[in-house]
């Protein structure tokens, strides 16, 4: 009586994704226009937190989050943050919202407010499985445990004293071979943008 489970609908939204292509292209137009070259001095960072919405990005659709500079060193600037999301799945006609979890550890490198922004992190998220047990012809329904771990390398609008924050990112992931889906999985196309505020 081994039921053979199926993936559920990734969690990573599709029509979430062309949305983001779009704004991504435009913001990275608008922030390649910026004369970023002609900043001349290093600033120390006062305003290290930052409380901010991203969209897309590591938790796949939208993510509350908190961020904090522990590091810096002339341009290079180390940032940890965390967040929580709750997505809703629906299956044979229930819904369920189930929690998503992001954490990243990134680098940002520049002068002043413009930054080149690598990252990389762990997102753990509860999903919802469809199994078929082929002794009974029942159908099963689980929610199981699943990870994925995101990349980050974008561009980041931060002022050293703090105020509005803006940053938008290619973020590709690999999803960790978690049961019930036995092997890693790459996804190369994937955007965030974040907005919110650093003090």
């Amino acid at each position: 009586m081994n039921p053979i489970l199926f993936d559920a609908p990734p969690f990573f939204d599709g029509q979430l994704f062309f949305r983001l292509k779009l704004i991504f292209v435009l913001v990275l137009s608008f922030a390649i226009s910026f004369k970023v070259t002609a900043q001349t001095e290093d600033k120390k960072f006062t305003a290290k937190q930052a409380v901010y919405l991203e969209v897309g990005g590591n938790a796949g659709r939208y993510a509350l989050n908190y961020g904090r500079i522990f590091h810096q060193k002339g341009k290079l600037k180390l940032n940890a943050s965390a967040g929580f999301s709750m997505f809703h799945h629906r299956l044979n006609a229930k819904t369920t919202w189930l929690p998503v979890v992001p954490v990243e550890i990134s680098a940002f490198y520049g002068k002043s407010n413009h930054h080149l922004e690598l990252g990389m992190g762990g997102t753990s998220y509860l999903t919802r499985s469809l199994g078929f047990d082929s002794e009974t012809f029942q159908t099963i329904d689980k929610v199981v445990f699943d990870a994925a771990i995101p990349l980050r390398i974008g561009y980041r609008y931060q002022k050293p004293e703090g105020g509005f924050f803006f940053r938008v990112g290619y973020t590709p992931f690999l999803a960790i071979p978690i049961k019930p889906r036995k092997y890693w999985a790459f996804q190369p196309v994937f955007a965030g943008l974040s907005l919110g505020l650093s003090y």
